[in-house]
C-alpha cells in the first residue's frame, strides 16, 4: 500500500519567517488555496482509501482543499500522531530571533537530530515524533493491506521530515539527508509488508505547483 503525504499549504507564518509548531497556527496564504487546487487536480483520479490531517488548521484546511479540488466525498480524519513538533517556547518566534537566543538548539533541530535537547525550550524530541508517526503508518499499512490501497496524510514539514526518514529507516543523524519540505508538496512512500519497511516513491513533488519555489516555500 501507499502513503501520500503532503506538507500543508504556506502559511502566514512560514511567509514571516516563524515557528508554528504543534501549538502555534495562522491562516493559509490567500494564494495557497490556488496551490492546494492544483495539487487536488493533480491526484484526480488516484482512488484513495481514507483522507487523516494534523489537527491543526493549516493541515486539516489543506486536506479539506484537495478532497474538494478531487471532487471526491471521503471523509477528512483529524489524526493527531501527524500534529507537528511541540516546539515549546520556540512557537511564534522568528527564526532569526530563535537563533540568537537558542543558537544550539537551533543548528541541532535543522541539522543534527541526533544531537538535538529540546528540554529546554520544553519541546519534543526527534524519537517522540517518530515514534507516533510510526505507530501511524503501521495502523495504516494493516488497516488498507492490499497492493493497491492508497492514503493521503496531510501533516508538517518538520515531522513529516522525521517521520518519513523514520520510516525509511534512517539514523538520526541522516534524518533529513533529503532536504526539508516545500508548502504543498507530495512525497509518497510504499511498504509491502504491512508497515514494517517502507521505500522512497516520489520525495517532495512539486511541478504541479507550475512555478519556481522561493526561499519560504521550504520553511
Amino acid at each position: 500500500m501507499q502513503i501520500y503525504f503532503v506538507r500543508h499549504g504556506k502559511t502566514e507564518w512560514n511567509l514571516a519567517s516563524k515557528f508554528q509548531g504543534g501549538h502555534g497556527d495562522s491562516p493559509l496564504l490567500p494564494e495557497s488555496y490556488e496551490d492546494i487546487k492544483k495539487l487536488g487536480n493533480y491526484l484526480k483520479g488516484t482512488k484513495f482509501r481514507g483522507i487523516y490531517a494534523s489537527p491543526l488548521k493549516r493541515a486539516f484546511d489543506t486536506a479539506q482543499g484537495v478532497q474538494q479540488a478531487m471532487g471526491i466525498s471521503l471523509p477528512v480524519h483529524v489524526e493527531e500522531r501527524l500534529r507537528e513538533f511541540n516546539l515549546g517556547d520556540l512557537e511564534g518566534m522568528k527564526f532569526e530571533e530563535a537563533e540568537k537566543k537558542y543558537p544550539k538548539e537551533i543548528d541541532d533541530f535543522w541539522h543534527h537530530a541526533d544531537l538535538y535537547d529540546p528540554s529546554v525550550i520544553h519541546g519534543e524530541t526527534y524519537p517522540e515524533v517518530i515514534a507516533r508517526g510510526k505507530d501511524f503508518a503501521r495502523e495504516m499499512a494493516k488497516l488498507y493491506p492490499n497492493k493497491n490501497d492508497k492514503i493521503l496524510a496531510v501533516s508538517h514539514g518538520g515531522a513529516l521530515c522525521a517521520i518519513m526518514g523514520g520510516l525509511l529507516g534512517y539514523p538520526l543523524s541522516e534524518i533529513r539527508k533529503h532536504g526539508g519540505l516545500s508548502n504543498t508538496s507530495l512525497t509518497i512512500l510504499e511498504t509491502d509488508d504491512e508497515g514494517k519497511t517502507f521505500k522512497k516513491v516520489v520525495w517532495n513533488e512539486t511541478s504541479y505547483l507550475g512555478r519556481e519555489l522561493g526561499a519560504t516555500d521550504s520553511l
